[in-house]
């Protein structure tokens, strides 16, 4: 068995394209096609906030000032709507980046002219920076008005805060950091690594069932004086140890450059988050992602054994990733806690149950259950697999 694992290893590592997947692709390619997307979502968001924005108002006759601040800006250009004409449709037919309508009872008398409503169309189906602009214009209008009303009813500073919030709760948080942040990306973690345990086993699994099919390979193996479930084996631990790879090379390769391009004041932030976490739930992490690495290791080797070529090898395990993808996602949907039934369906109860490891609110016993109920599922998909393995009709179909 581990002379034929070693073998296997030794076959993988001479592979470029294997390795360029398993080492250069989460190393080099996955943080620059990161950086990319954020090269370009920073440019579009200059480009919005830069960019002159063609404006129409209808009213301007109730608010003058209002509309001479609008004139000033830089960041506007005023294009003319006529009387009467449909504003939606002038909207969408793209002759404005927006119209604002201001009614009659305009005023910075708020006691006299009540609660005013300016009407603003736009289209904010895309990025766009109008009413963090507009805001900035309104806002000064709004609190001269409301600082006018509160001298006129002469009112001091504890009473116009009294008025302008007359109830406010106060949020006293009993979870701590870990905690917090835990519950916000704590099931998002057990995702991305358990699609990555699946994608670094994929190439490996499809070259050692499939693969040897194509070169011709498997005829000599099986005469040879290994008697099949060790050949199985040896296929099932190199396909393990893979994924188990790519998964740690990936994930430390995001962390290591995610502290490179991140500001000081987020290095901080996740050093404390990541220092709150003790080594033995890392540890635990780790050994509830072993039974998980054997599901999709077994399964995998299945597929490729049947299959008769390298491409109808990657044919049977795309459908794969979707199948593990929504007992993942359930783990992240609220309300799905480690109770009850969620802790015995399979792959959720493992990324419940590394969610809770990350939060630090872990019932440690519960890790013996959902770790050997996986680990059933694993060894008898193993079995099934050496089953399917001796089988002749399954190996020269």
């Amino acid at each position: 068995m581990w002379k034929v694992m070693l073998k296997e290893i030794k076959e993988l590592l001479r592979d470029r394209k294997t390795l360029f997947f398993m080492v250069a692709l989460p190393i080099l390619v996955f943080p620059l096609l990161i950086g990319v997307v954020m090269f370009f979502a920073g440019k579009a968001v200059d480009k919005a906030e830069n960019k002159v924005l063609d404006y129409a108002v209808v009213g301007a006759q109730y608010a003058p000032a209002l509309v001479e601040d609008l004139a000033a800006s830089d960041l506007f250009n005023q294009v003319m709507i006529d009387e009467g004409e449909d504003i939606a449709a002038f909207v969408k037919s793209e002759q404005a980046d927006f119209v604002l309508v201001i009614p009659d009872n305009f005023s910075e008398d708020a006691l006299q002219s009540g609660q005013i409503e300016l009407s603003l169309y736009l289209n904010d189906a895309g990025l766009n920076m109008v009413r963090r602009r507009l805001d900035k214009i309104v806002d000064v209008y709004a609190e001269r008005s409301q600082q006018k009303a509160f001298a006129l009813l002469e009112l001091d500073e504890s009473q116009q805060q009294a008025l302008i919030e007359p109830i406010v709760i106060k949020k006293v948080d009993v979870a701590d950091k870990r905690e917090n942040w835990g519950e916000k990306i704590g099931g998002m973690i057990p995702y991305f690594i358990f699609m990555l345990c699946l994608q670094g086993a994929m190439i490996p699994a499809t070259d050692l069932g499939a693969g040897e099919k194509e070169r011709g390979t498997l005829e000599t193996l099986l005469i040879s004086p290994i008697e099949r479930h060790k050949l199985v084996l040896g296929k099932f631990l190199t396909i393990a140890l893979a994924g188990a790879t790519s998964a740690l090379i990936t994930v430390s390769s995001m962390a290591v450059w995610g502290l490179v391009i991140s500001q000081g004041m987020a290095i901080k932030m996740v050093s404390e988050f990541m220092s709150a976490i003790n080594a033995i739930d890392f540890v635990l992490m780790f050994l509830m992602l072993v039974p998980v690495v054997a599901i999709f290791s077994a399964v995998l080797l299945s597929l490729s054994i049947y299959a008769r070529s390298f491409k109808e090898a990657q044919g049977y395990m795309t459908p794969l990733v979707f199948a593990v993808i929504v007992p993942v996602m359930l783990a992240m949907l609220p309300g799905v806690e480690l109770k009850g039934g969620w802790a015995w369906v399979p792959l959720t109860n493992v990324a419940l149950a590394i969610k809770e490891l990350i939060k630090g609110t872990m019932d440690y016993f519960q890790l013996f259950a959902i770790f050997s109920s996986t680990a059933v599922i694993a060894g008898a998909l193993l079995y099934f697999c050496v089953y399917w393995f001796n089988k002749e009709k399954v190996l020269f179909r």
